[in-house]
């Protein structure tokens, strides 16, 4: 018997950088494939906290080994910056600090995203160019977006500074210049 497919409708996200995510309402009985519209994904728009001018887009998507991270950011003074999913999505506050410290469920040591030990939300550094731009373009395979280490709800945080990948417990990132929920895109 074949798959059925049906569709009642498709609309369109625009981010501010230009990526379109084309999300369609179908329902087929065949296996989802990765980067098909049925593929779980999710979103987080980033805001600059106060005093800076930083903002950007994180797209999340389930693929077969983890889940893809595709970030693409703007207002970053040139050089890197620690990138990290924090435990609370909430941006609330004027410093960022409303989304508590790093995703860590496990009460792993703070490391490198590539490290065995780790916190879940250890994604390492993004680089802004000359510019002030950053691009960052991963598959993670801690995250995910149910159970112990689902990410959906929990904040993305940009630091002013650097992730060293080895401080205790926060790399000395310093202060957070953006931040934003991870909010799963519905179908």
């Amino acid at each position: 018997m074949a798959a059925s497919n049906y569709c009642s409708g498709t609309f369109l996200i625009v981010t501010f950088t230009g990526i379109v995510l084309g999300i369609s309402s179908c329902s087929n009985a065949s296996k989802t494939k990765p980067g098909s519209s049925q593929t779980p994904k999710a979103v987080s728009l980033l805001k600059s906290t106060t005093g800076y001018n930083v903002r950007g887009e994180v797209l999340f998507e389930e693929v077969g080994t983890g889940v893809h991270i595709l970030a693409h950011l703007s207002g970053l003074t040139p050089s890197a910056h620690g990138f990290h999913i924090h435990a609370k999505g909430d941006c609330t506050s004027h410093d960022g600090k409303s989304a508590g410290g790093h995703f860590n469920p496990h009460n792993d040591f703070h490391g490198n995203p590539e490290s065995e030990e780790r916190h879940v939300g250890d994604l390492g550094n993004v680089i802004a160019d000359v510019d002030g731009n950053a691009r960052y373009d991963r598959v993670d395979t801690v995250i995910s977006f149910d159970g112990v280490n689902g990410i959906i709800g929990k904040g993305i945080i940009i630091h002013a500074g650097r992730d060293d990948l080895t401080s205790q417990p926060t790399g000395a990132a310093g202060a957070r210049v953006a931040c934003g929920v991870i909010e799963k895109v519905s179908h």
